[in-house]
C-alpha cells in the first residue's frame, strides 16, 4: 500500500463531533462501513481507469470523455448513465453487462499494485475499538464487488471486514445496504442494532431507508455543516475525532 502524509490542512482541521442524545456510537452490533472517503481515499484513476478499459474491450466503445464518478454514486448506475451520454444502445450493453464487469475485475486486478491508497484518519483505532466491543464489520459500497475488495485488500483492512453489500445486483444505495443488513442479521441475530456509516448525503439517505441510525464522517467531499444538516445519529470531522472524544469522555 502506497500513502500519503497528510496534507496541512488536514492537520490543523478543527475537530467536530455531534453525537444525538441517547445515541451509543460504539454500542451498536453490526456496522456497515463505506468505502471511498470513509475508509479510504484513490489518489489514482485505476477505478475509473478500468471502467473505460473494460468497456472499450467487450464494447469497442469509448466512455472516458463521458465518465464521471460521483460522489456517493454506485457503480451500475455510474457506468449506465456514461453509456447514455455516449448513445450505446441498450441491446449492446444489456447482453454483454455480465462480461463488460468481468472485463472491468481484470483492469483493475492487474494494476492493483499502483494504486495509491490513503487511509482516511482514525479508521483502523475505530474498526479495533468496536471489533473489541463485539460488533460485526461488514461493508456496504457502491463498489463492484471485486473492485470494492482489492481497494480494501490493498488498504490492508481485509482482516476487520467479515461480510459486504456491493452494488453488483443492487445498483440503489439503498437496497444493497438492505442487502447488506440481511447479512448481518443472518451473522449476528434477527435482531441485531446495525449501523452505517458513511460520508456523503447518500449514505444517509440509504441509512435512513432501511430505518437504520448512521455516522457521517466529513473526510469526503462533503464538510460538517452539508452532512450534519442531513441530522445523522453522530457526524464527524472524521473517525479519529469521534474516538478521541469518546476517550476523553467522563
Amino acid at each position: 500500500m502506497q500513502t500519503t502524509p497528510q496534507t496541512r490542512e488536514e492537520r490543523n482541521h478543527a475537530a467536530r463531533v455531534h453525537i444525538e442524545p441517547g445515541f451509543a456510537w460504539d454500542g451498536q452490533d453490526a456496522y456497515l462501513f463505506d468505502i471511498d472517503g470513509t475508509l479510504l481515499r484513490n489518489r489514482d484513476r485505476i477505478h475509473r481507469d478500468s471502467f473505460v478499459i473494460g468497456v472499450q474491450q467487450v464494447t469497442g466503445f469509448d466512455i472516458q470523455p463521458v465518465l464521471f464518478l460521483t460522489p456517493g454514486g454506485t457503480d451500475p448506475v455510474i457506468l449506465r448513465d456514461a453509456f447514455e451520454k455516449a448513445d450505446i444502445p441498450r441491446e449492446v450493453i444489456e447482453p454483454q453487462w455480465d462480461a463488460i464487469v468481468e472485463a472491468i475485475h481484470r483492469a483493475c486486478e492487474e494494476r492493483r499494485d499502483a494504486m495509491e491508497i490513503r487511509m482516511m484518519p482514525g479508521v483502523e483505532a475505530v474498526l479495533a475499538h468496536l471489533v473489541q466491543k463485539g460488533a460485526l464489520l461488514g461493508v456496504a459500497t457502491g463498489n463492484l464487488e471485486a473492485i470494492g475488495w482489492i481497494k480494501i485488500e490493498e488498504a490492508g483492512l481485509r482482516e476487520w471486514f467479515r461480510f459486504g453489500g456491493f452494488s453488483d445486483h443492487f445498483p440503489i444505495r439503498a437496497e444493497l445496504v438492505a442487502n447488506a443488513v440481511r447479512k448481518a442479521r443472518e451473522m449476528a441475530g434477527a435482531g441485531a442494532r446495525v449501523c452505517v456509516v458513511g460520508d456523503t448525503p447518500r449514505d444517509i439517505e440509504a441509512a435512513r431507508a432501511n430505518a437504520l441510525p448512521v455516522i457521517a464522517v466529513a473526510t469526503g467531499r462533503f464538510n460538517f455543516e452539508e452532512l450534519l444538516e442531513y441530522r445523522p445519529e453522530v457526524c464527524a470531522s472524521s473517525l479519529a475525532d469521534l474516538l478521541a472524544q469518546t476517550q476523553v469522555a467522563p
